[in-house]
């Protein structure tokens, strides 16, 4: 079954999986299993080579030994990486959180946020200004605006599609973020990852025309039929309640921030927080991860070939390692600010490290089936299958390779509902 169209079937199934039971997690992990077993039965090792295969199997020896199996893609060093990077923007925004930053940057926004049109801007303004993850982006900007669209009459759906919007296309066109990161380690050979991505960019259109298209539809106030209907439930909601506290539509309590309560509508926001409490730490995020890319790149060593050139030692650099000493340094210094200015105790501090971790679990689950599944279509030979038929196929299917590739990557992404599964699918085999 190795290197036939078998390879295919694991990635096959899951998609089925997702479509059939809108359930991603126990649709990617049916497919690596599947694959294991694909594995062991081809190669005739019985139950103990089908679990060795699935956890961690090395095959080979010296130079051209290969390792596949779920612990090792948890103990590989760049997937290891994205994973702190991503515990650690989860400890940011709980730290925010708790500090009140995004309550008083919700505070501040009622006063200079006067309009729906208003609201809904510095919505997008404020996803495309955090493009160093996407999770990170819709923690914060979900956090900060909630509120104050409640205020100006936009329902939470509408929030929702502007904020998920804008989040996913500014990551993927940003090459300082946690998707450059993703899609670079799933490319395998002498290619650098981070350069292909950056050279990916100009091209990415629907990213690009995404974020042009909620501009467009926020100033002509344009709203697809699906989500109009939630508008007027909204309205009458609004209207009959006269600015209330509870939103009938999905039954949660929703505080306007005068009210001194949290985005999240369960625990008070410190009122001893301001608006630097938000920005400060979202731009030294920023800056130190870009520092931590051109380290790792070389940009300060005197021996290395790209030292003091910015923009070989970015390309060169390693987005795992930067962004995850740009992160770090980050949260360590915002911890320091708040507990100096007393604005949170250091017990505050730490417990909020515990909150944010849990906030990025999702991430971290589908980071880590992805990678699973990808090792496991790897050691199947998907890969060297798909070329094989391509390459041996009439010159207008190759032509025609760039569509069906999208086509394919927008059903993938469709079914199993997330985009770093997708990557890790069809980059390793196109």
């Amino acid at each position: 079954m190795i290197g036939t169209a078998w390879s295919l079937l694991p990635p096959i199934v899951a998609i089925a999986l997702a479509l059939k039971t809108k359930e991603v997690y126990s649709s990617l992990f049916i497919g690596i299993v599947l694959g294991a077993i694909l594995y062991s039965v081809s190669l005739g090792t019985g139950i103990d080579g089908f679990l060795a295969h699935l956890l961690n199997d090395t095959v080979g020896t010296g130079a051209d030994a290969k390792s596949y199996g779920m612990i090792h893609c948890l103990s590989d060093s760049w997937n290891v990486g994205i994973l702190v990077f991503l515990v650690l923007l989860g400890s940011m925004v709980s730290l925010m959180n708790k500090a009140g930053g995004s309550a008083a940057f919700g505070r501040w926004a009622v006063k200079h946020v006067r309009t729906k049109k208003g609201a809904q801007i510095a919505t997008i303004l404020l996803g495309i200004l955090i493009f160093i993850d996407d999770y990170f982006n819709c923690l914060t900007v979900g956090s900060v605006m909630r509120p104050i669209t409640v205020r100006h009459g936009i329902t939470k759906e509408k929030l929702a599609y502007l904020i998920d919007s804008t989040a996913a296309p500014v990551c993927i066109i940003s090459p300082i973020s946690s998707w450059a990161a993703a899609v670079s380690g799933f490319v395998s050979g002498n290619e650098n990852g981070l350069a292909l991505f950056c050279k990916a960019i100009p091209f990415n259109f629907y990213a690009i025309f995404t974020i042009i298209f909620l501009f467009c539809i926020v100033l002509t106030d344009f709203d697809f039929k699906a989500m109009s209907k939630y508008d007027a439930r909204f309205k009458e909601w609004y209207e009959r309640t006269n600015g209330g506290k509870l939103d009938d539509v999905s039954g949660t309590k929703l505080h306007v921030v005068e009210h001194g309560v949290s985005a999240n509508g369960k625990e008070p926001a410190k009122n001893n927080g301001s608006v630097s409490d938000l920005m400060i730490p979202i731009l030294m995020l920023i800056v130190f991860c870009v520092v931590g890319m051109i380290y790792s790149g070389g940009f300060f060593d005197a021996s290395s070939k790209q030292y003091m050139d910015f923009v070989a030692a970015f390309a060169d650099s390693n987005a795992s390692i930067g962004l995850v000493l740009g992160s770090l340094a980050s949260l360590i210094l915002t911890v320091m600010l708040l507990v100096a200015r007393k604005t949170l105790t250091f017990d505050e501090a730490m417990s909020s490290l515990i909150k944010g971790f849990e906030a990025m679990v999702p991430a971290i689950l589908i980071l880590t089936l992805a990678w699973t599944l990808k090792s496991m279509t790897d050691s199947l030979g998907a890969s060297e299958y798909v070329a094989h038929v391509v390459g041996h196929s009439a010159a207008e299917l190759q032509m025609l390779l760039p569509a069906i590739i999208f086509l394919v990557a927008a059903f993938l992404a469709f079914a199993t509902g997330t985009s770093w599964g997708t990557f890790g699918i069809l980059i390793p085999i196109c």
